[in-house]
């Protein structure tokens, strides 16, 4: 069928079950646009184009699919650049697509003219710089294929101008296969047997839980097999969700700012069973002393993540999904009653001090709300502080979810993500927890929320401070905090009056359950200011 490039380019979209593509436009992408228009694919305007990155993320992590996100060349593509290495740093998979200048002029430093293939490189699973515009099916083939497959990613395809207003015979390939790329699915099976020997084998075994369940849809299958075995559970931040809160088996997140009962497993279990966790350094701080006292088995897809931060004694390359399968296979129901126990023990009911007046204790006030909030609710963390209030306290129920930016860090992640989960999954709650220094690096996305009626849930943690930061200072540096001040910050209450968003503040118990009282009751979108001390830590 003769088409022009452009409109074979949304022709792909729609073949890969896209129906909501998040982007900026701008003029070396304009013809994907004017063919977009028309095409029954839902378009939402961003405001800056690293949150494209951020908000196609969010519904990727929530549909388990690439999603997809659009920019123009130049300033547009590099700035959709921290949306990618964020997506690559936790694995999600994202089409990236970025206008260029015309073919001819690639190279000479023309208007908006930047190398983003060579830019983006460390953080893309692949890139696609299309200059014949008959590869277009092939090259969203591979794409999608390349980035929902294996370990997921994000791949980038460069666009120039003339290659998309060019015609060429259009048909859509069935299937692909690319010599070069074969990750491996399933386990190999003397691999699978090695490792159900030594949990059968265990006394003291564990179970850790990484971001990896997630990209392989493996949550049921971890869960069962845990149950089954009676083998305890604890997770990275990037695994928070797999288990409810509630699970007798589940005891909690692991690492730094993890839970003390979670990292005292860790140093007490006789055999540690990874899967799809790469143990990066604020999860295990010591993998030298762990090595010595710990058998340790691990499941990945990726065979660069086995050996690489932690010593493994039987490596097992595979989806997690498949592999769990064959391990559940051969499983036999196990007792570990004594090892329970003794974890039992390290559980810690917090208490809560009193607070400063005009002020609230934010794992408390999270606590309290997640608890009111129903099981399935989806909540994304932003990066500091809050972050960690929220992964160390926000109870998470049965079908419920927890996202952040684990691997990169990125602040200004909680809000566009929390928009691309709502729209995924619109009859769910999704709330977006952040601070005030991290809010004012996406708080333009309350104008995408509000213009395409997406009604989530903002919480904003108020300290006036960047709060990690001034922690690491006050610890680390003497007290001399410096450059943390966010003096000059605007009164969120009438940024969200501004915007017609429903928003109240937190400064006292009687004001918590109000703000708990509308973020469970109203059904559009609302901001509610939480007023937190200056010197509230994490620890």
């Amino acid at each position: 069928m003769k088409m022009k490039a452009c409109q074979a380019m949304v022709e792909c979209l729609k073949a890969e079950g896209i129906s909501v593509v998040y982007g900026y436009p701008g003029a070396a992408i304009c013809p994907f646009y004017d063919a977009l228009m028309d095409s029954g694919i839902k378009h939402v305007l961003v405001r800056h184009e690293a949150n494209a990155g951020h908000e196609a993320s969010g519904m990727a992590r929530i549909t388990g699919k690439p999603a997809v996100c659009v920019v123009t060349s130049g300033p547009g593509a590099v700035n959709l650049i921290t949306g990618i290495a964020t997506a690559y740093a936790d694995s999600i998979p994202l089409i990236c697509i970025t206008g260029q200048v015309n073919t001819e002029q690639i190279g000479s430093d023309v208007f908006q003219e930047a190398d983003i293939t060579g830019a983006a490189e460390p953080f893309v699973k692949h890139s696609y710089l299309v200059k014949d515009a008959n590869d277009i099916p092939r090259v969203f083939k591979e794409a999608f294929y390349i980035a929902g497959s294996g370990r997921p990613g994000p791949v980038l395809i460069d666009m120039p101008m003339d290659v998309q207003r060019a015609e060429i015979d259009f048909s859509y390939p069935e299937k692909t296969d690319i010599r070069s790329y074969k990750p491996t699915l399933k386990g190999n099976a003397f691999q699978v047997k090695r490792v159900m020997a030594e949990l059968e084998k265990a006394k003291k075994p564990l179970i850790c839980i990484g971001g990896g369940v997630f990209a392989s849809g493996a949550q049921d299958e971890v869960v069962e097999l845990a149950h089954l075995m009676d083998i305890p559970v604890i997770t990275t931040m990037m695994g928070i969700s797999v288990f409810s809160d509630d699970d007798p088996l589940f005891y909690g997140m692991l690492g730094t700012h993890g839970l003390p009962g979670a990292n005292r497993a860790v140093n007490e279990c006789d055999v540690l069973f990874l899967v799809g966790a790469r143990v990066g350094d604020r999860a295990v701080k010591t993998p030298i002393e762990l090595e010595q006292t710990t058998k340790i088995l691990h499941i990945d897809i990726d065979p660069a993540e086995l050996g690489k931060n932690i010593r493994v004694d039987v490596p097992l390359v595979g989806d997690a999904k498949n592999v769990l399968r064959q391990l559940i296979g051969r499983a036999k129901p196990a007792d570990h009653s004594e090892w329970k126990a003794q974890l039992d023990s390290y559980r810690i009911k917090r208490s809560y001090g009193e607070p400063k007046p005009g002020t609230v204790i934010p794992r408390q006030f999270i606590d309290k709300l997640s608890r009111a909030m129903p099981d399935d609710t989806v909540v994304t963390a932003d990066v500091g502080q809050n972050q960690i209030w929220t992964a160390t306290s926000f109870h998470i129920g049965k079908g419920g979810r927890f996202m952040t930016s684990g691997g990169m860090g990125t602040m200004g992640y909680s809000l566009p993500a929390a928009i691309g989960a709502k729209m995924a999954a619109p009859d769910r709650a999704v709330i977006a927890i952040c601070g005030d220094g991290s809010l004012q690096m996406s708080m333009m996305e309350l104008a995408t929320a509000v213009q395409n009626d997406v009604r989530i849930k903002l919480l904003v943690m108020t300290n006036n401070r960047l709060g990690m930061v001034r922690e690491l200072q006050t610890n680390g540096y003497n007290g001399r905090e410096t450059a943390v001040f966010l003096d000059g910050s605007p009164d969120f209450i009438k940024i969200a009056e501004a915007y017609g968003i429903k928003s109240c503040r937190v400064t006292d118990e009687k004001s918590a359950d109000e703000a708990i009282e509308l973020l469970t009751t109203y059904d559009g979108i609302t901001l509610v200011e939480v007023m937190v001390d200056e010197n509230e830590g994490t620890l």
